[in-house]
């Protein structure tokens, strides 16, 4: 039979066990714990709905002057959402993508030609291989090793370097580990003369301060960095659809040129969004403290139940972010731990392979679900535990 369509399309399209044993329950009619909602939309935030409604009804989106880079009123307010954080971005080295999505499928096109290679984190989120696959180009992992703190295995990474390998990407802080880039790893990374992809949509969301933490790659650096961020998470907004670029370091200039003739080629970045983008991100501050509340408050139950002695389960260092890591007896497999816990006690959770953990056992926990459904989905994951131990 004749192939009609891309190779790039060529992935596995089944639904996994977890999945169909989660529509079967629902069909079922079963109340599900989900202790994996992402969403901020559907987690039960309040959100400024007026003001966000009355930003989006500005008449200027009713006219069309497009500028590839993003609107500069809107890079200027991205400028200043950095300038409130301490950090000197000029309007004139961002640039507005759709999302992150976006930016990583921009950057790609920037800096690799199909066949190349784009070296990234391990654990992480299970996107790459998908935007990478798409623009034809390879995927290689370097680890992150977890000894009570995550921390970049350099040695591996540096194996991980052939001939082909066009940037190193950083996810800061993790989606899921929660680890931000330290000082003294960023000096390192530096020193390899890879351009830098930092992915920072989850910057924000630190736990605790650390002096010896990397925030942001924005600043000035000896490596060409791309510092990656938006409204999905910064305002909890993933359907506004507005990202950014921030390019800094050598041959930044002609970088964000090659990334101009990118976005004119698509202009997909919607005149309303950016046009309201100031007062969106004024009104951000609101949803941020809602979840930094929700996140803490989860984190902190989750800590206290998994530190009790005797108890069979772990709850990994967490830094900032929205998960967290809970290690489960090694008596099953990560696969058998999620469809039990769903099968026997109504709980979702995620299980580490989905994020390329190496070893054996941990479940991933949104820290974004609503606390009475975290605390009791919690407490039937322990007393499974319990029960197995």
């Amino acid at each position: 039979m004749t192939r009609v369509f891309s190779s790039r399309l060529q992935w596995d399209s089944q639904p996994n066990p977890l999945s169909i044993l989660l529509a079967e329950k629902r069909r079922n009619g079963a109340v599900i714990l989900d202790l994996t909602e992402s969403n901020p939309t559907r987690a039960g935030l309040d959100y400024p709905g007026g003001e966000l409604l009355a930003a989006l009804a500005d008449s200027r989106a009713l006219f069309y002057d497009p500028d590839p880079r993003g609107l500069l009123s809107a890079r200027e307010a991205v400028a200043e959402y950095y300038a409130q954080r301490g950090v000197d971005v000029p309007a004139s080295r961002i640039l507005l993508t759709a999302s992150t999505s976006e930016a990583y499928s921009y950057l790609f096109k920037l800096l690799a030609n199909p066949g190349d290679e784009i070296l990234v984190p391990r654990p992480s989120y299970p996107l790459f291989d998908y935007l990478a696959a798409m623009e034809s180009v390879c995927v290689r992992q370097y680890p992150l090793r977890y000894d009570g703190v995550w921390h970049i295995d350099f040695e591996a990474l540096a194996d991980a370097i052939t001939p082909r390998t066009r940037a190193i990407v950083v996810v800061n802080p993790n989606n899921p580990t929660g680890s931000y880039l330290k000082r003294a790893e960023w000096a390192r990374l530096q020193t390899f003369g890879l351009p830098i992809l930092s992915d920072e949509v989850f910057s924000d969301f630190a736990f605790a301060p650390d002096p010896t933490r990397v925030a942001t790659l924005t600043g000035t650096s000896d490596a060409l960095t791309f510092s990656m961020s938006g409204l999905s998470k910064i305002a909890g907004l993933p359907q506004m659809k507005l990202g950014w670029i921030v390019a800094g370091g050598p041959d930044h200039a002609a970088a964000l040129e090659g990334l101009e003739w990118i976005a004119d080629t698509y202009l997909s970045v919607a005149t309303p969004v950016q046009w309201a983008l100031p007062r969106i991100l004024a009104a951000s501050e609101a949803v941020q403290e809602q979840i930094r509340r929700r996140t803490r408050t989860n984190l902190e139950h989750l800590s206290e139940r998994s530190s009790v002695a005797g108890s069979p389960c772990r709850c990994l260092h967490v830094e900032g972010g929205w998960y967290a890591i809970l290690e489960v007896p090694r008596i099953r497999s990560e696969e058998e731990w999620a469809l039990v816990l769903l099968a026997e006690s109504d709980v979702l959770v995620q299980p580490g392979f989905f994020y390329d953990f190496e070893a054996e056992a941990f479940l991933v926990l949104s820290l974004l679900t609503p606390p009475a459904a975290f605390a009791e989905g919690l407490s039937r994951i322990l007393d499974a535990a319990g029960r197995s131990s």
